[in-house]
């Protein structure tokens, strides 16, 4: 090994350590790819400019003057005179704007010019304060909320700090604290104005804040963070809700938006960020009890007609059970479709709802789930509405890569024709044996065409994923409920057709008059089985495709099916505790 002084930069250092790198038989690979960056040149450039660095750090380095940038426009006058080629060199040099925003910015360090010009803080202070601990907090905001939400004292009535947002003005400063007592903002006395006008107040100051505050008792420490991440399944508008404590600092999102709640200490409004968002600042959202409280009002007082809850209201089913095989695509209307015999209700009744039993959907806690080699894929599952051919979209698939994806063979008690193999493009059993098999609960979904039962089996789709290779299904929308186990971990994929105006407007172009009617209906009924999915499954969905034509769908699904592969997804934390 080289001799190394303490006097030896890093790059020098770096430099001697690369020469010495020999690849043996063992390590040859390892030592090949250390070398190979140990020799890149950028690297080798970010360690003269550390060298660099250090040198300066040991001489304390310090500014010759407190005003380079008056000193470069001083020498910008020489240009009302003849120059030599070094002193235009200068001039062009001094005016580039990222040289004037160097100056500008030595002089900021010079100067130590960092903290905003605050003005001085009271002399005196009202009389019946004196005996009382006051503590005068200054802040400095721009556009943002201050992060604090307050109330009334229903017994002394103070306006008392009832809650900091995580990572928002108040929180950073570390000044104020749940519980204190807030008497003046700004100079202004705010005991006798109602907290919405105090928060107006609050929120319209800009720059520098003066707070006059009586501190509690016992102050609070500042809240911990949790890593307690849930998926939304509800859609919400802070400034839709006129429960929320204050609208501003309410956090809207949408369902399937992952939120990361950071407080849970009040029981009525959880203090959350939304995963991805560059916020910092955490905002109010409804907690799981009072969201249901307020829901299970709503449906007892009848204006919550249409309950979102786990106990969905099956849908009209929207997607042929179909089979297909290597010569001919068989297609036919899943009719008497059953998931289980033994279930209590057929899917065209109608569920009543009951607000004690009930179910809501409101949040999911779900966690980062990454997949590792060797590991069995996760089961892929597509759902489609109205227009989606979606076994077209899966075969196509299949097709182009065999060995990676595969597909679930079917079982079926029809005869069985000349081209066809066994366990190739179907199972043939017999009437009994498939009506044995469902007793015995082998099948995930089934159903009866032209007086033959067609139905698809886990054994199926575990023989698929023993093999190592994604299994791809396309199934009612019902059986998500039975298959979101650790077992299956399934990625849903919702494929739905795009319909656009100029559709509409080419059909009645293109279309005699008599049929016109016919084809706007048939879009109709697209774009409603779409919407009654969404509504019904919806909150299952990992991803949405909208599907403009076969080949761009075709490509945007093997996109998303490679980074299922290999990216972490959002799955319940269950599947991973178990």
């Amino acid at each position: 090994m080289p001799i190394v002084s303490a006097s030896t930069g890093l790059h020098e250092t770096l430099a001697l350590l690369t020469s010495q790198l020999h690849p043996d038989a063992n390590h040859k690979e390892d030592l090949v790819f250390l070398k190979d960056v140990f020799s890149e040149r950028s690297l080798g450039y970010l360690m003269k400019i550390h060298d660099k660095l250090r040198q300066y750090e040991k001489h304390s380095p310090t500014p010759v003057l407190h005003s380079a940038s008056c000193l470069a426009e001083d020498v910008e006058e020489l240009q009302n005179g003849a120059m030599e080629d070094d002193e235009r060199e200068l001039l062009l040099l001094l005016t580039t704007p990222h040289l004037k925003a160097v100056l500008s910015a030595h002089d900021t360090v010079a100067q130590k010019n960092f903290d905003p010009v605050l003005p001085p803080l009271p002399e005196d202070l009202d009389d019946d304060l004196e005996e009382e601990s006051v503590k005068i907090v200054r802040l400095v905001k721009n556009k943002e909320p201050l992060g604090a939400t307050i109330r009334r004292d229903e017994v002394t009535g103070a306006v008392i700090v009832a809650r900091i947002m995580r990572g928002g003005a108040a929180d950073r400063s570390g000044l104020v604290h749940v519980g204190d007592e807030l008497r003046e903002v700004n100079g202004n006395l705010i005991t006798h104005k109602r907290p919405d006008e105090i928060s107006q107040i609050l929120s319209q100051s800009q720059g520098s804040i003066t707070l006059k505050i009586i501190p509690a008792v016992a102050e609070e420490d500042k809240l911990k963070e949790s890593r307690v991440y849930l998926r939304a399944l509800f859609d919400y508008t802070p400034y839709e809700d006129k429960a929320t404590p204050c609208q501003e600092a309410g956090l809207p999102f949408k369902r399937r938006d992952i939120l990361q709640v950071v407080s849970q200490e009040d029981n009525t409004w959880w203090q959350a960020k939304k995963v991805g968002d560059s916020n910092l600042r955490a905002a109010l959202v409804p907690s799981t009890q009072f969201q249901e409280r307020r829901l299970r009002y709503r449906m007892k007082m009848g204006s919550f007609p249409t309950p979102t809850s786990l106990k969905i209201p099956t849908c009209k089913s929207t997607s042929p059970l179909q089979s297909k095989t290597s010569h001919t695509t068989y297609t036919g209307l899943r009719r008497s479709f059953r998931l289980r015999k033994d279930r209590q209700s057929s899917p065209g009744e109608p569920q009543t709802p009951d607000a004690n039993h009930t179910e809501f959907l409101i949040y999911e806690e779900v966690t980062q789930y990454r997949p590792r080699p060797g590991e069995r894929p996760r089961l892929i599952v597509l759902i489609g509405s109205l227009g989606a051919r979606i076994t077209e979209l899966k075969q196509k698939v299949i097709a182009e890569n065999p060995r990676r994806y595969g597909l679930a063979v079917p079982h079926t008690t029809r005869a069985r024709k000349c081209h066809e193999r066994e366990g190739v493009e179907y199972h043939f059993i017999t009437k009994a044996a498939f009506e044995a098999d469902i007793q015995n609960g082998k099948f995930i979904e089934y159903g009866e065409y032209k007086e033959n039962l067609y139905g698809t089996s886990l054994e199926s789709i575990h023989r698929i994923l023993d093999q190592k290779k994604a299994c791809l299904v396309d199934l009612q929308p019902e059986v998500l409920k039975t298959l979101r186990t650790a077992e299956f971990k399934p990625y849903v994929i919702f494929v739905r057709p795009r319909i656009y105006d100029s559709q509409r407007k080419l059909s009645k172009k293109r279309c005699p008059k008599e049929t016109t009617s016919s084809w706007e209906d048939d879009l109709q009924e697209i774009k409603q089985s779409a919407e009654r999915m969404d509504e019904c499954y919806g909150h299952w969905v990992d991803y949405v495709l909208v599907k403009e034509d076969p080949a761009s769908a075709l490509a945007e699904l093997q996109a998303v099916l490679e980074r299922v592969q290999v990216e972490p997804q959002w799955v319940p934390v269950s599947w991973l505790r178990s």
